[in-house]
């Protein structure tokens, strides 16, 4: 990936992604389509394993924008280009929406396996130390309403990271080939 004069905003991430918050509520209405219990159980047993990697996916990107923010502002300053929020009014309620959705979702997620499969699950408390950080770096960088330059972008304190980010880097050019973001949850969660 060349980013020595100017660097994308995205570098592929969002081909590998789906509107989360859509593909959710089409699964459960189409459960709710079922009056038979027995159909509703199937059906979400059936979809579960879809479901489970849309989120878990979707927390990759999560971490991977987290990840790939430092990665471009260790470069030093340098251009953004593809930054569609760049210029629009922050309104932190839109801004983090996406975000307080899933967290929601995330926590209600054990009910709902333990309901329709009968099973016991408890939530991944690194799901939510994700959430926490990408919510966090939403608003500290304002829904990225004013990043125009990598100097511009804010790693809230929280997050540490190493001097070197090539490693980094290096698999964020591997994800983006396989497109399995996920595998960038345990990179962020080693500097949360």
């Amino acid at each position: 990936m060349d980013i020595e004069r100017e660097v994308p905003f995205d570098p592929g991430f969002v081909q590998h992604i789906g509107a989360i918050m859509p593909n959710i509520e089409y699964v459960y209405a189409s459960i709710g389509r079922f009056r038979n219990f027995g159909q509703k159980k199937t059906q979400f047993k059936n979809i579960f394993p879809q479901l489970k990697g849309l989120v878990e996916n979707y927390l990759g990107f999560y971490a991977g924008c987290i990840l790939w923010a430092e990665v471009i502002k260790s470069e030093g300053e340098k251009p953004i280009t593809g930054n569609f929020c760049c210029g629009s009014e922050y309104n932190e309620e839109e801004t983090v929406e996406e975000v307080n959705y899933l967290t929601a979702y995330i926590r209600q997620l054990p009910k709902d396996i333990k309901y329709y499969i009968g099973q016991n699950s408890e939530v991944d408390e690194n799901d939510i130390k994700i959430l926490n950080a990408y919510y966090d770096f939403l608003t500290a960088n304002k829904g990225f309403t004013e990043v125009e330059k990598t100097t511009d972008l804010v790693i809230p304190e929280s997050i540490k990271f190493p001097k070197d980010t090539k490693e980094i880097l290096a698999k964020i050019e591997e994800v983006i080939e396989s497109g399995r973001l996920f595998e960038l949850k345990p990179i962020l969660l080693e500097q949360l």
